[in-house]
């Protein structure tokens, strides 16, 4: 059993910001894989599928961004989660916009809701895809997350979430090193080209 973890804020003031691009792209499997909805509490919603011969839940927390950790915390109380079957999805401010960076493990490099599931966790050793959001002047961060895309931005987002949804689905299916391979290499060849 995989879980597929997107971050992202809750409610409807945050549903299209640049912090929530991981919620969507949950989202965006839920509805390639025809998901159907598992549970609804206080602290999360999933959802379960069948990805090939694989068994995955997809989870997005309604906590919100820094607490992140609670939801998974509570997830874990009703379900099993196996050492390197936990592919969390966030945004990253660090990156160029719809660039994507898929690693096996790391830190959470100052970004509070990776750093509240590794203390959840107790371990860094979970998968993560982090997805370039580019990056606002350090003193208007905060707000650069919490808003949405710029107009010439949103192509470029849509497509960093329709590529994270690959890369995930090619994690299930194939495992963490054919994803990194295909993915990582992928974006820096474009990112190149351009």
């Amino acid at each position: 059993m995989a879980l597929v973890l997107g971050l992202g804020n809750p409610g409807g003031r945050y549903a299209r910001t640049r912090h929530n691009v991981g919620w969507r792209v949950v989202e965006r499997l839920v509805e390639q894989w025809q998901a159907f909805p598992a549970e609804v509490t206080t602290t999360y919603r999933s959802w379960a599928a069948q990805v090939a011969s694989h068994a995955v839940d997809l989870m997005i927390p309604l906590t919100f961004m820094n607490r992140s950790g609670e939801a998974l915390e509570a997830w874990r109380e009703g379900h099993e989660l196996e050492p390197g079957s936990l592919p969390v999805v966030a945004d990253d401010v660090y990156l160029p916009l719809g660039v994507l960076r898929l690693r096996a493990r790391g830190s959470s490099d100052g970004h509070r809701s990776l750093a509240s599931i590794e203390a959840t966790l107790g371990s860094r050793e979970y998968a993560r895809l982090r997805i370039g959001i580019g990056e606002g002047a350090s003193a208007e961060l905060r707000e650069h997350v919490l808003e949405e895309p710029a107009r010439d931005e949103q192509e470029s987002v849509e497509v960093s979430i329709t590529r994270a949804a690959q890369a995930v689905e090619c994690w299930v299916s194939e495992g963490i090193l054919a994803a990194m391979n295909r993915f990582n290499r992928r974006i820096r060849k474009e990112v190149s080209e351009s």
